[in-house]
């Protein structure tokens, strides 16, 4: 592989990764009181949900008889990271912004749903 080819697609994980462990870092400094130990708690959902969404959207790139595992395992991480969520902030309505990253990650999940099952079914 030559020097100046960089995948950009792994420099992009790259870049998410960085991006998780600084928003990891800065979660320590929430403070005790308020909702300080609800959010640091969510940040490992919060991650895991903004993995799975931009993974889905790479779904096209694995082979195709790998896909409906891979939308298992998606299902699965929304499902469980989405009831953490709820439990961690004891079952009440969510704030817009964790609403808006469950909402996005299921959205995901059904577009490579439909644009998995499109692939495979045309085989």
């Amino acid at each position: 592989m030559p020097a100046y080819d960089l995948r950009p697609e792994a420099l992009t994980w790259t870049a998410l990764l960085a991006q998780w462990v600084q928003f990891a870092q800065a979660s320590l400094a929430l403070p005790d009181s308020v909702d300080g130990p609800q959010w640091r708690a969510s940040v490992p959902a919060i991650i895991n949900l903004q993995a799975v969404t931009f993974a889905l959207a790479e779904l096209e790139r694995l082979i195709p008889d790998d896909r409906p595992v891979a939308l298992d395992k998606a299902r699965i991480l929304i499902d469980q990271s989405t009831r953490q969520l709820t439990s961690i902030w004891n079952r009440a309505p969510l704030s817009p912004a964790l609403d808006e990253i469950c909402e996005d990650a299921q959205a995901a999940f059904a577009a490579a749903a439909v644009a998995g099952h499109d692939v495979s079914s045309s085989n």
